[in-house]
């Protein structure tokens, strides 16, 4: 009998112990998310002419837009090609004023993450502000 109450407290230490470990994984997975899909990595401005604004998707219809900036970049080893920006579109002021001014030249404030929500949009670059437009 006196075996018994050393049982019940192996069982409650195993319980607790299968608990905190649950919580720990909960709390790195749900902090591995958080840092891969909704930290901010970086901000910064994009200066170019705006090539196309458009709203695609087969499930999440999401706002895309390129800029092409100045200059020549290397594509390859010998190759050249013009400097490309991909974004998605946060909101849809920012997308109707970019749709109407297609061929303009943008200043445009964006935000950068570690990773792609498709809801949010196709790149990890997300435009939240138009700066300028000439």
């Amino acid at each position: 009998m006196e075996n018994l109450p050393e049982q019940k407290k192996t069982k409650s230490g195993f319980k607790k112990l299968l608990f905190i470990l649950l919580l720990f994984l909960l709390v790195g997975f749900g902090s591995y998310g958080y840092w891969k899909y909704y930290y901010v990595f970086g901000e910064g401005v994009k200066s170019g002419y705006l090539n196309f604004a458009v709203k695609k998707g087969n499930i999440f219809k999401t706002y895309e837009g390129k800029l092409i900036q100045e200059g020549f970049g290397s594509a390859k080893t010998g190759g050249i090609a013009s400097n490309q920006f991909e974004f998605s579109i946060e909101d849809d002021s920012i997308f109707h004023q970019l749709e109407l001014n297609s061929g303009k030249y943008f200043d445009l404030r964006y935000k950068e993450y570690h990773g792609v929500l498709p809801w949010r949009g196709n790149t990890v670059y997300v435009v939240d502000k138009i700066i300028n437009m000439k």
